[in-house]
């Protein structure tokens, strides 16, 4: 019995061209075997691929055989950029757009094309696969089940600063991009404002020199001082302890506020919504107190 043809990618057949849209395509993040078998079909068989950097795309299209047609859009490309994408939509042409390396849209300019492919009608199309805070989030060892990706701290220490403050009561992990030659001083700025919290540093995620550092963030900003690393870089702060339960005399303080401007069920109702308490206690309460100030 002859043997069935089989694809190369993948062993199986080829998949079906490709309808009209928008593919948005993730991409190794270093390791191109990261690869999902769907975005080499849809890379090989888009009619229009825009990426941020055409040569570093090159390179995986190479790797795996692929030569579709290929044109650069970036954070400069502007509304120039975007007509010639949207163009192509028109023509009902299947078009795919890569970062360098990930999830397109995950802190680079994409979101301004897709947005203006969405107002103009033409269908998106999510396809998955490698992205750098995931990996660096589950290889972290803090609590996964939420958190926060806050992209890059600004890059000078003032403003970083009052960034960071604005983050500090999120109860969450926190993950963060940053640079090597900033990523010293951005840890010693987090230990700053976020006390002694875990926290991991992973750079270089799939490639030849992937590591992940675990300590507390003023141990890890004193590791990174005078050796900053090269690579691209995560950081994950673990989240702010639960707020301590406020205390009686708190809330006392509070109902007694808010019987001055309303009657007992408002102000019950404001204070068992402020404290996170049962409103049938805070009723109870502002109760009592009602009749000790009359």
């Amino acid at each position: 019995m002859s043997e069935i043809p089989r694809d190369p990618i993948g062993g199986r057949p080829a998949s079906p061209p490709l309808e009209a849209g928008l593919y948005v395509v993730a991409t190794p993040i270093g390791n191109l075997r990261d690869v999902t078998l769907r975005a080499l079909d849809v890379l090989g068989a888009a009619a229009h691929v825009f990426a941020e950097d055409t040569r570093v795309t090159r390179k995986l299209l190479d790797a795996y055989g692929l030569s579709p047609r290929l044109s650069a859009y970036h954070e400069h490309s502007g509304e120039e950029g975007r007509a010639r994408v949207l163009a192509a939509l028109e023509r009902g042409e299947a078009v795919a757009l890569v970062s360098d390396a990930g999830t397109p849209l995950v802190s680079d300019p994409g979101f301004k094309l897709v947005r203006a492919a969405i107002e103009a009608g033409h269908k998106v199309i999510p396809i998955p696969g490698a992205s750098a805070l995931l990996s660096a989030l589950v290889a972290a060892g803090l609590p996964t089940d939420r958190f926060l990706f806050a992209g890059f701290p600004p890059p000078k220490a003032s403003a970083r600063r009052i960034w960071l403050a604005e983050l500090a009561a999120i109860e969450a992990p926190l993950v963060f991009y940053e640079t090597g030659p900033r990523l010293g001083e951005s840890l010693a700025d987090m230990a700053a404002v976020f006390g002694p919290r875990r926290a991991a540093v992973a750079r270089e995620l799939t490639k030849m020199f992937e590591e992940v550092r675990r300590d507390d963030l003023a141990s890890l900003a004193a590791a990174y001082a005078d050796a900053p690393p090269k690579g691209e870089i995560v950081v994950i702060v673990d989240g702010a302890p639960p707020a301590a339960p406020a205390s009686q005399e708190e809330i006392d303080t509070a109902l007694r506020e808010a019987l001055r401007r309303g009657g007992v069920k408002d102000a019950a109702a404001e204070i068992a919504e402020r404290f996170a308490i049962k409103r049938q206690d805070a009723y109870a309460r502002a109760l009592v107190l009602k009749d000790e100030e009359a």
